[in-house]
Protein backbone atom coordinates (compact mmCIF):
# COMPACT_ATOMS: atom_id res chain seq x y z
CA UNK A 1 0.00 0.00 0.00
CA UNK A 2 3.08 2.54 0.67
CA UNK A 3 3.38 4.90 -2.15
CA UNK A 4 6.69 7.06 -2.08
CA UNK A 5 6.62 8.90 1.19
CA UNK A 6 3.03 8.24 1.96
CA UNK A 7 1.69 4.54 3.25
CA UNK A 8 -1.78 5.12 2.15
CA UNK A 9 -1.78 8.27 -0.10
CA UNK A 10 -5.81 8.52 -0.46
CA UNK A 11 -6.66 8.95 2.78
CA UNK A 12 -3.25 10.71 4.44
CA UNK A 13 -3.46 13.49 1.73
CA UNK A 14 -7.37 13.99 1.69
CA UNK A 15 -8.82 17.45 1.28
CA UNK A 16 -10.15 18.69 4.73
CA UNK A 17 -13.88 18.53 3.43
CA UNK A 18 -13.97 14.88 2.05
CA UNK A 19 -11.81 14.18 5.32
CA UNK A 20 -14.94 15.79 7.61
CA UNK A 21 -17.10 13.87 5.59
CA UNK A 22 -15.53 10.74 6.00
CA UNK A 23 -15.32 11.60 9.83
CA UNK A 24 -19.24 12.07 10.03
CA UNK A 25 -19.66 9.10 8.50
CA UNK A 26 -17.59 7.04 10.52
CA UNK A 27 -18.71 8.27 13.35
CA UNK A 28 -22.40 7.57 12.67
CA UNK A 29 -21.60 3.93 12.15
CA UNK A 30 -19.52 3.84 15.39
CA UNK A 31 -21.90 5.33 17.49
CA UNK A 32 -24.41 3.01 16.41
CA UNK A 33 -22.41 0.25 16.64
CA UNK A 34 -21.33 0.69 20.28
CA UNK A 35 -25.40 1.27 21.04
CA UNK A 36 -25.98 -2.63 19.54
CA UNK A 37 -22.83 -4.11 20.73
CA UNK A 38 -21.89 -3.20 23.96
CA UNK A 39 -23.66 -3.43 26.85
CA UNK A 40 -22.54 -1.01 28.87
CA UNK A 41 -23.80 1.91 25.51
CA UNK A 42 -27.08 0.00 25.40
CA UNK A 43 -27.34 1.52 29.05
CA UNK A 44 -25.78 4.67 28.46
CA UNK A 45 -27.63 5.79 25.53
CA UNK A 46 -30.68 4.83 27.53
CA UNK A 47 -30.28 6.56 31.09
CA UNK A 48 -28.82 9.91 29.16
CA UNK A 49 -32.07 9.73 26.67
CA UNK A 50 -29.78 10.29 23.49
CA UNK A 51 -30.82 8.63 20.28
CA UNK A 52 -27.52 6.92 18.97
CA UNK A 53 -29.22 8.05 15.39
CA UNK A 54 -28.99 11.82 16.51
CA UNK A 55 -25.23 11.63 16.10
CA UNK A 56 -24.44 12.88 13.26
CA UNK A 57 -21.73 14.65 13.36
CA UNK A 58 -18.36 15.52 14.97
CA UNK A 59 -20.27 18.32 16.37
CA UNK A 60 -22.61 16.69 17.68
CA UNK A 61 -20.26 13.98 19.57
CA UNK A 62 -19.48 16.83 21.35
CA UNK A 63 -22.34 17.22 23.32
CA UNK A 64 -21.86 13.51 25.03
CA UNK A 65 -20.73 13.04 28.27
CA UNK A 66 -17.30 11.84 29.01
CA UNK A 67 -16.21 9.07 30.03
CA UNK A 68 -12.92 7.98 31.93
CA UNK A 69 -10.61 5.15 32.76
CA UNK A 70 -12.98 4.96 35.69
CA UNK A 71 -16.08 4.01 34.15
CA UNK A 72 -13.94 1.34 31.95
CA UNK A 73 -13.00 -0.21 35.56
CA UNK A 74 -16.84 0.28 36.86
CA UNK A 75 -17.59 -2.05 34.12
CA UNK A 76 -16.13 -4.99 34.00
CA UNK A 77 -14.93 -7.57 36.78
CA UNK A 78 -14.68 -7.79 39.37
CA UNK A 79 -17.21 -4.84 39.54
CA UNK A 80 -19.49 -6.39 37.16
CA UNK A 81 -19.66 -9.76 35.96
CA UNK A 82 -19.41 -9.20 32.33
CA UNK A 83 -17.02 -6.73 30.33
CA UNK A 84 -18.93 -3.70 29.68
CA UNK A 85 -16.98 -2.40 26.97
CA UNK A 86 -16.25 -5.37 24.74
CA UNK A 87 -18.01 -5.56 21.47
CA UNK A 88 -17.42 -8.82 19.98
CA UNK A 89 -18.33 -11.98 21.16
CA UNK A 90 -15.81 -14.12 22.55
CA UNK A 91 -15.04 -15.88 19.37
CA UNK A 92 -14.14 -13.42 17.13
CA UNK A 93 -11.49 -12.09 20.15
CA UNK A 94 -8.05 -12.51 18.91
CA UNK A 95 -6.26 -11.44 21.99
CA UNK A 96 -7.03 -9.93 25.47
CA UNK A 97 -4.93 -6.76 26.79
CA UNK A 98 -4.47 -4.43 30.35
CA UNK A 99 -3.13 -1.13 31.02
CA UNK A 100 -0.51 -1.60 33.91
CA UNK A 101 -3.23 -0.62 36.28
CA UNK A 102 -0.97 1.75 38.74
CA UNK A 103 -4.62 3.58 39.29
CA UNK A 104 -6.27 0.26 40.11
CA UNK A 105 -7.73 -2.45 38.68
CA UNK A 106 -5.78 -3.10 35.48
CA UNK A 107 -8.33 -1.65 32.30
CA UNK A 108 -9.32 -4.65 29.79
CA UNK A 109 -9.48 -4.25 26.10
CA UNK A 110 -10.20 -7.11 23.74
CA UNK A 111 -8.74 -6.71 20.19
CA UNK A 112 -10.16 -8.54 16.96
CA UNK A 113 -7.35 -9.21 13.97
CA UNK A 114 -9.36 -6.60 12.40
CA UNK A 115 -8.31 -3.80 15.33
CA UNK A 116 -4.67 -5.29 15.12
CA UNK A 117 -4.78 -4.80 11.01
CA UNK A 118 -5.94 -0.93 12.20
CA UNK A 119 -3.33 -0.26 14.57
CA UNK A 120 -0.82 -1.29 12.45
CA UNK A 121 -1.26 1.00 9.96
CA UNK A 122 -1.85 3.75 12.15
CA UNK A 123 2.04 2.92 13.33
CA UNK A 124 2.69 2.14 9.64
CA UNK A 125 1.74 5.37 8.79
CA UNK A 126 3.83 6.86 11.54
CA UNK A 127 7.26 5.02 10.31
CA UNK A 128 6.57 6.18 6.35
CA UNK A 129 6.30 9.80 7.42
CA UNK A 130 9.55 9.12 9.71
CA UNK A 131 11.34 8.31 6.61
CA UNK A 132 11.78 4.47 7.73
CA UNK A 133 11.42 2.13 4.04
CA UNK A 134 11.70 -1.61 2.87
CA UNK A 135 14.60 -3.54 4.28
CA UNK A 136 15.24 -1.17 7.33
CA UNK A 137 16.57 -2.91 10.47
CA UNK A 138 14.63 -1.70 13.81
CA UNK A 139 15.32 -2.95 17.00
CA UNK A 140 12.22 -2.19 19.18
CA UNK A 141 13.26 -1.74 23.01
CA UNK A 142 9.56 -1.96 24.44
CA UNK A 143 7.87 -4.55 26.47
CA UNK A 144 6.11 -7.38 24.11
CA UNK A 145 3.20 -8.40 26.99
CA UNK A 146 0.21 -6.75 27.70
CA UNK A 147 0.64 -3.36 26.09
CA UNK A 148 0.02 -2.96 22.20
CA UNK A 149 3.13 -1.25 21.07
CA UNK A 150 5.57 -3.80 20.31
CA UNK A 151 3.56 -6.04 18.61
CA UNK A 152 1.92 -3.45 16.93
CA UNK A 153 5.24 -1.52 15.41
CA UNK A 154 6.20 -5.48 14.60
CA UNK A 155 3.06 -5.49 12.07
CA UNK A 156 3.51 -2.17 10.71
CA UNK A 157 6.88 -3.49 10.06
CA UNK A 158 5.57 -6.41 8.20
CA UNK A 159 3.52 -4.05 5.87
CA UNK A 160 6.40 -2.23 4.92
CA UNK A 161 8.65 -5.31 4.15
CA UNK A 162 11.33 -3.88 7.31
CA UNK A 163 13.27 -6.21 10.04
CA UNK A 164 12.24 -6.21 13.27
CA UNK A 165 15.37 -6.86 16.13
CA UNK A 166 12.75 -7.85 19.30
CA UNK A 167 14.78 -7.15 22.03
CA UNK A 168 12.17 -5.61 23.94
CA UNK A 169 14.69 -4.28 26.72
CA UNK A 170 17.30 -1.81 25.73
CA UNK A 171 19.95 -3.73 27.66
CA UNK A 172 20.73 -5.96 25.10
CA UNK A 173 24.64 -6.59 24.42
CA UNK A 174 26.12 -3.47 22.14
CA UNK A 175 27.35 -6.76 19.39
CA UNK A 176 23.64 -6.42 18.50
CA UNK A 177 24.60 -3.10 16.95
CA UNK A 178 28.21 -4.88 15.37
CA UNK A 179 26.37 -8.22 14.22
CA UNK A 180 23.12 -7.02 12.42
CA UNK A 181 23.62 -3.31 11.64
CA UNK A 182 20.17 -1.75 12.53
CA UNK A 183 18.95 1.61 10.88
CA UNK A 184 16.95 2.41 13.58
CA UNK A 185 16.06 1.81 17.13
CA UNK A 186 12.46 2.34 19.15
CA UNK A 187 13.08 3.20 23.09
CA UNK A 188 12.84 6.21 25.68
CA UNK A 189 15.49 9.13 25.72
CA UNK A 190 16.83 7.53 28.74
CA UNK A 191 17.10 3.80 27.18
CA UNK A 192 19.25 5.67 24.64
CA UNK A 193 21.07 7.61 26.56
CA UNK A 194 22.39 4.57 28.34
CA UNK A 195 23.13 2.15 25.81
CA UNK A 196 25.08 5.07 24.04
CA UNK A 197 27.14 4.78 27.05
CA UNK A 198 27.77 1.12 26.84
CA UNK A 199 28.48 1.71 23.37
CA UNK A 200 31.20 4.14 23.94
CA UNK A 201 32.70 1.64 27.60
CA UNK A 202 33.05 -0.77 24.30
CA UNK A 203 34.71 1.26 21.77
CA UNK A 204 31.64 2.17 19.36
CA UNK A 205 30.82 5.93 19.27
CA UNK A 206 27.21 5.74 18.76
CA UNK A 207 27.15 8.78 16.04
CA UNK A 208 29.30 6.65 13.85
CA UNK A 209 27.03 3.17 14.51
CA UNK A 210 24.98 3.51 11.30
CA UNK A 211 21.83 4.05 12.79
CA UNK A 212 19.71 7.12 10.68
CA UNK A 213 16.61 7.77 12.96
CA UNK A 214 15.52 7.27 16.44
CA UNK A 215 11.66 6.80 17.68
CA UNK A 216 10.88 8.19 21.06
CA UNK A 217 7.57 6.22 22.01
CA UNK A 218 5.72 5.40 25.66
CA UNK A 219 6.40 9.05 27.14
CA UNK A 220 6.43 12.79 26.85
CA UNK A 221 10.30 14.74 27.35
CA UNK A 222 11.59 17.91 26.85
CA UNK A 223 12.72 19.47 23.60
CA UNK A 224 16.17 19.86 25.28
CA UNK A 225 16.41 16.17 25.66
CA UNK A 226 15.28 15.49 21.95
CA UNK A 227 18.49 17.75 21.10
CA UNK A 228 20.99 15.95 23.20
CA UNK A 229 19.83 12.50 22.26
CA UNK A 230 19.85 13.62 18.25
CA UNK A 231 23.53 15.04 18.90
CA UNK A 232 24.85 12.11 20.44
CA UNK A 233 23.57 9.38 18.36
CA UNK A 234 24.03 12.06 14.86
CA UNK A 235 20.74 11.47 13.55
CA UNK A 236 16.79 12.63 13.73
CA UNK A 237 14.67 11.75 16.75
CA UNK A 238 10.96 11.25 16.26
CA UNK A 239 8.44 11.00 18.63
CA UNK A 240 5.25 8.93 18.55
CA UNK A 241 2.96 8.60 21.11
CA UNK A 242 0.20 5.64 21.24
CA UNK A 243 -2.00 3.92 24.01
CA UNK A 244 -3.69 0.59 24.25
CA UNK A 245 -6.90 2.40 23.52
CA UNK A 246 -5.56 2.94 20.37
CA UNK A 247 -4.30 6.26 19.40
CA UNK A 248 -0.61 6.21 17.14
CA UNK A 249 -0.20 9.24 17.00
CA UNK A 250 3.49 10.49 15.21
CA UNK A 251 5.74 13.23 14.04
CA UNK A 252 6.48 13.31 10.33
CA UNK A 253 9.96 14.64 9.07
CA UNK A 254 8.52 18.35 9.94
CA UNK A 255 9.13 17.36 13.59
CA UNK A 256 6.59 19.97 14.47
CA UNK A 257 3.69 17.90 15.56
CA UNK A 258 2.31 14.55 16.06
CA UNK A 259 -0.34 13.45 12.94
CA UNK A 260 -3.17 11.98 14.10
CA UNK A 261 -4.93 9.47 11.78
CA UNK A 262 -8.07 11.17 11.97
CA UNK A 263 -9.63 8.32 9.61
CA UNK A 264 -9.26 5.72 12.60
CA UNK A 265 -9.38 7.74 15.47
CA UNK A 266 -11.15 11.07 16.65
CA UNK A 267 -9.28 13.23 19.60
CA UNK A 268 -11.07 16.15 20.57
CA UNK A 269 -9.33 18.54 23.64
CA UNK A 270 -11.35 18.79 27.01
CA UNK A 271 -11.12 21.58 29.49
CA UNK A 272 -12.62 19.47 32.50
CA UNK A 273 -12.21 22.74 35.06
CA UNK A 274 -14.59 24.49 32.42
CA UNK A 275 -16.85 21.70 31.97
CA UNK A 276 -16.29 22.46 28.05
CA UNK A 277 -13.93 21.42 24.60
CA UNK A 278 -11.67 24.44 24.02
CA UNK A 279 -10.76 26.30 21.00
CA UNK A 280 -7.79 24.77 18.96
CA UNK A 281 -4.55 26.18 20.29
CA UNK A 282 -5.66 26.18 23.58
CA UNK A 283 -4.13 23.54 26.07
CA UNK A 284 -6.80 20.69 28.09
CA UNK A 285 -7.43 17.34 28.43
CA UNK A 286 -6.80 14.83 25.14
CA UNK A 287 -10.28 12.98 24.47
CA UNK A 288 -10.77 9.74 22.36
CA UNK A 289 -13.35 8.26 20.23
CA UNK A 290 -12.69 5.05 18.12
CA UNK A 291 -13.39 5.27 14.78
CA UNK A 292 -14.86 2.37 12.35
CA UNK A 293 -15.03 1.96 8.64
CA UNK A 294 -18.39 1.42 7.99
CA UNK A 295 -19.27 -2.73 8.00
CA UNK A 296 -16.10 -3.31 10.28
CA UNK A 297 -16.25 -4.70 13.87
CA UNK A 298 -13.95 -3.91 16.67
CA UNK A 299 -13.66 -5.77 20.28
CA UNK A 300 -13.43 -2.16 21.95
CA UNK A 301 -15.41 1.24 21.32
CA UNK A 302 -14.65 4.43 23.37
CA UNK A 303 -16.64 7.65 22.73
CA UNK A 304 -15.63 10.53 24.43
CA UNK A 305 -13.20 8.87 26.48
CA UNK A 306 -11.07 10.61 28.67
CA UNK A 307 -6.91 10.09 28.53
CA UNK A 308 -6.35 12.03 31.03
CA UNK A 309 -3.16 12.99 29.00
CA UNK A 310 -2.86 17.31 28.22
CA UNK A 311 -2.40 18.47 25.19
CA UNK A 312 -2.84 21.47 22.34
CA UNK A 313 -4.00 21.04 18.73
CA UNK A 314 -1.37 22.79 16.51
CA UNK A 315 -3.09 22.63 13.42
CA UNK A 316 -5.63 21.33 11.29
CA UNK A 317 -4.45 22.43 7.82
CA UNK A 318 -1.93 21.09 5.49
CA UNK A 319 1.40 20.29 6.67
CA UNK A 320 4.65 20.48 4.86
CA UNK A 321 5.20 17.43 4.44
CA UNK A 322 2.07 16.93 2.26
CA UNK A 323 -0.53 15.36 5.04
CA UNK A 324 -3.78 16.79 5.56
CA UNK A 325 -4.42 15.03 9.11
CA UNK A 326 -4.44 17.43 12.16
CA UNK A 327 -1.35 17.47 14.52
CA UNK A 328 -0.92 17.92 17.95
CA UNK A 329 1.72 18.47 20.38
CA UNK A 330 3.12 16.08 22.26
CA UNK A 331 0.62 14.70 25.12
CA UNK A 332 2.23 15.27 28.61
CA UNK A 333 0.69 13.01 31.25
CA UNK A 334 -1.71 14.82 34.03
CA UNK A 335 -1.08 12.05 36.69
CA UNK A 336 2.96 14.42 36.08
CA UNK A 337 1.36 17.42 36.51
CA UNK A 338 1.77 19.08 40.02
CA UNK A 339 0.57 21.93 41.75
CA UNK A 340 2.25 24.54 44.20
CA UNK A 341 1.75 27.84 45.36
CA UNK A 342 -1.93 27.74 43.25
CA UNK A 343 0.67 26.98 39.67
CA UNK A 344 0.91 23.95 37.57
CA UNK A 345 4.24 22.35 36.54
CA UNK A 346 5.29 18.55 34.31
CA UNK A 347 7.57 16.33 34.89
CA UNK A 348 8.82 17.69 31.24
CA UNK A 349 9.67 20.67 33.07
CA UNK A 350 11.88 19.63 35.16
CA UNK A 351 13.41 17.49 32.54
CA UNK A 352 13.60 20.78 30.06
CA UNK A 353 16.02 22.47 33.26
CA UNK A 354 17.98 19.39 33.50
CA UNK A 355 18.97 19.20 30.03
CA UNK A 356 20.06 22.76 29.42
CA UNK A 357 22.80 21.86 26.71
CA UNK A 358 25.69 23.58 29.02
CA UNK A 359 24.81 21.70 31.74
CA UNK A 360 24.90 18.33 29.83
CA UNK A 361 29.27 18.45 30.09
CA UNK A 362 28.57 17.51 33.44
CA UNK A 363 25.53 15.77 33.80
CA UNK A 364 24.44 12.28 32.85
CA UNK A 365 20.65 13.38 32.19
CA UNK A 366 19.38 10.92 34.95
CA UNK A 367 17.13 13.21 37.35
CA UNK A 368 14.64 12.63 39.81
CA UNK A 369 12.46 15.25 42.04
CA UNK A 370 11.11 15.24 44.97
CA UNK A 371 8.18 17.76 46.50
CA UNK A 372 7.50 18.27 50.56
CA UNK A 373 5.62 20.49 52.47
CA UNK A 374 7.62 23.39 54.20
CA UNK A 375 7.36 24.28 57.67
CA UNK A 376 5.61 26.83 57.39
CA UNK A 377 1.95 26.91 55.74
CA UNK A 378 1.74 27.22 52.23
CA UNK A 379 5.22 26.65 52.35
CA UNK A 380 6.92 24.01 49.73
CA UNK A 381 10.14 22.57 49.01
CA UNK A 382 10.94 20.71 45.93
CA UNK A 383 14.44 18.85 45.75
CA UNK A 384 15.72 18.70 42.67
CA UNK A 385 18.88 15.38 42.25
CA UNK A 386 21.10 15.15 39.16
CA UNK A 387 23.47 12.70 38.22
CA UNK A 388 26.95 14.04 37.72
CA UNK A 389 29.42 12.06 35.48
CA UNK A 390 32.44 13.64 38.16
CA UNK A 391 30.64 15.16 40.68
CA UNK A 392 34.07 16.77 42.16
CA UNK A 393 34.39 19.12 38.57
CA UNK A 394 30.41 19.38 38.55
CA UNK A 395 29.92 23.46 38.40
CA UNK A 396 27.05 23.26 40.38
CA UNK A 397 26.16 27.26 40.09
CA UNK A 398 25.83 27.15 36.66
CA UNK A 399 23.12 24.09 36.84
CA UNK A 400 21.65 25.95 38.90
CA UNK A 401 21.29 28.91 37.07
CA UNK A 402 20.12 27.33 33.96
CA UNK A 403 17.37 24.71 35.63
CA UNK A 404 16.11 27.88 37.25
CA UNK A 405 16.27 30.16 34.54
CA UNK A 406 14.53 27.54 32.35
CA UNK A 407 11.77 26.42 34.82
CA UNK A 408 11.19 29.64 35.64
CA UNK A 409 10.72 30.69 31.73
CA UNK A 410 6.90 30.28 31.21
CA UNK A 411 6.10 30.62 35.09
CA UNK A 412 6.27 33.72 36.71
CA UNK A 413 3.99 32.93 39.81
CA UNK A 414 6.55 30.27 40.38
CA UNK A 415 9.87 32.26 40.13
CA UNK A 416 7.59 34.93 42.71
CA UNK A 417 6.63 32.05 45.29
CA UNK A 418 10.59 31.24 45.08
CA UNK A 419 11.74 34.85 45.35
CA UNK A 420 9.25 35.42 48.26
CA UNK A 421 10.21 32.34 49.97
CA UNK A 422 7.18 29.88 50.01
CA UNK A 423 8.57 28.09 46.74
CA UNK A 424 12.12 26.03 48.16
CA UNK A 425 14.61 24.56 45.39
CA UNK A 426 17.10 22.57 46.59
CA UNK A 427 19.64 21.04 44.27
CA UNK A 428 21.20 18.06 45.09
CA UNK A 429 24.45 16.49 42.95
CA UNK A 430 25.06 12.78 43.29
CA UNK A 431 27.68 10.10 41.88
CA UNK A 432 26.24 7.49 38.77
CA UNK A 433 23.81 4.96 40.82
CA UNK A 434 23.44 6.92 43.59
CA UNK A 435 19.45 7.94 42.95
CA UNK A 436 16.62 6.68 44.97
CA UNK A 437 14.89 5.05 41.75
CA UNK A 438 18.21 3.01 40.91
CA UNK A 439 17.11 0.97 44.21
CA UNK A 440 13.24 0.83 43.39
CA UNK A 441 12.29 -2.03 40.82
CA UNK A 442 10.22 -0.94 37.94
CA UNK A 443 9.75 1.93 35.78
CA UNK A 444 11.70 5.13 37.35
CA UNK A 445 9.29 7.87 38.86
CA UNK A 446 11.04 11.07 38.13
CA UNK A 447 8.93 13.17 40.16
CA UNK A 448 7.22 11.96 43.70
CA UNK A 449 4.83 14.00 45.99
CA UNK A 450 6.06 13.60 49.29
CA UNK A 451 3.61 16.46 50.66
Amino acid sequence: MTTGKFYNPEIETMERSELDSLIDERIRYTVNYAAENSLFYKKWFREHKIKPSDIKSHEDLLELPIISGKTIRENQPPVKDDFGFKTVDWKDVFTIHETSGTSGTPKSFFLTWDDWERYAEKYARCFVSQGFREHDRVVVCASYGMNVGANTMTLAARDLGMTIIPEGKCTFPVRVLESYKPTSIVASTFKLLRLAKRMEENGMKPDESGIERLVIGGESFAEETRKYVAEIWNCDVYNNYGSTEGTMCGECSEINGLHVPEDLVHLDVYDPGMDKFVKDGECGRLVLTTLLPVGAKSGNILLNYDTEDTTVVVDRGGCACGRTHMKIMTPEREAETFWTTGTPFNRVDIEKGVFQRENMEYLTGEYEAFLYGGDEEGETTLRVSMECNEPERCNKELIKENFLKSFFAYKMNLENAYIDGSLNILFNYVKPGELEFYHIKGRPKRVVDRR
